[in-house]
């Protein structure tokens, strides 16, 4: 098989070299039963492949690797025709159910937790479903909504048929000193394993319930959950959980009530990209580890993606 030591630019939009074809090398062989535009997506998220307005260049990315594997440096997975629903149909899908999604706050719950009944994280699979949990973050989360790119998953928090919040998880912060030093891992081990570190990218409780303790159950009911869960989506268990909190805004408790651990801040650089320079507020840096093993694992080169 051929091997490209020169950088290679796709029509200016994605420049890549020769360490960032072998990580696609890598990401195409670990993850053989992940279709082929979940797979670009996930590679527009982890190689930084986005538009100034933070968007996948998921037609560039598609170029650019079937480019690859006319070179003889990557060999792609088959078109899938028989999957129930394609990355661009569940897209569709937030724009579709956007103007039937009714966003209506509820009367005020205040009570002890023990009073609510079981508390549910349920797995979002449905269209709709997912695009109730999307308008519900923009309207009700400090940050608001944003699409994630790549390996992603929505749960709604219940108690009976009760709704209570939303949790939506998405792909890890590409490089972060704190937990990369607390990890161990290279920067090869970093860029091949990420995929198995998991983004708690927003926990929203709804304005108007006040339970007490309920964030730091569902966090803890995340992390006993979360590897199972990825299992039926995506056909690998994750490792690691991680999540940033504003400590302008939040002390980040329910997190530490959790057992998760708190690393550090954030540099406040964000996110390094050709051209662009921007600050951001630090943010704490949580983690929790959902597998036993995981620094092991993470500094390995053993993980292996869906088959």
């Amino acid at each position: 098989m051929a091997r490209s030591e020169k950088p290679l630019e796709w029509q200016g939009a994605i420049a890549i070299d020769a360490e960032g074809i072998a990580y696609i090398r890598g990401f195409v062989e670990r993850f053989p039963g992940l279709a082929r535009s979940e797979m670009i997506y996930t590679l527009c998220e982890h190689l930084q492949w986005v538009t100034p307005a933070g968007g996948p260049k998921y037609d560039a990315g598609k170029k650019l690797l079937q480019r690859l594997e006319e070179r003889g440096e990557i060999r792609l997975p088959g078109v899938q025709t028989n999957h129930v629903h394609s990355r661009e149909e569940r897209q569709s899908w937030p724009k579709k159910v956007a103007a039937r999604v009714a966003i209506i706050p509820e009367e005020e719950l205040q009570c002890a937790l023990g009073d609510i009944g079981p508390v549910q994280l349920r797995l979002l699979r449905e269209g709709p479903e997912q695009a109730q949990c999307n308008a519900y973050l923009a309207q009700f989360h400090p940050l608001g909504y944003r699409q994630p790119i790549g390996f992603a998953a929505r749960y709604r928090v219940q108690a009976g048929e009760r709704s209570l919040g939303y949790v939506l998880l998405a792909g890890a912060a590409k490089a972060i000193d704190a937990r990369d030093r607390w990890i161990g891992w290279s920067a090869r081990q970093r860029l091949t394993n990420l995929p198995w570190v998991v983004n708690n990218s927003r926990f929203l409780i709804f304005p108007w319930v006040a339970v007490r303790h309920l964030a730091s159950h569902v966090l803890g009911q995340l992390a006993r959950q979360l590897a199972d869960d990825w299992q039926s989506c995506w056909g690998f268990r994750p490792l690691l959980l991680e999540s940033f909190v504003d400590p302008l805004h939040y002390r980040g408790s329910c997190y530490r009530a959790a057992g998760w651990e708190l690393l550090g801040h954030t540099s406040g650089r964000g996110l390094a990209r050709p051209g662009q320079q921007y600050r951001s507020s630090p943010k704490l840096i949580f983690v929790k580890p959902v597998q036993p093993q995981w620094r092991e694992l993470l500094c390995s080169a053993n993980l292996q993606g869906p088959a």
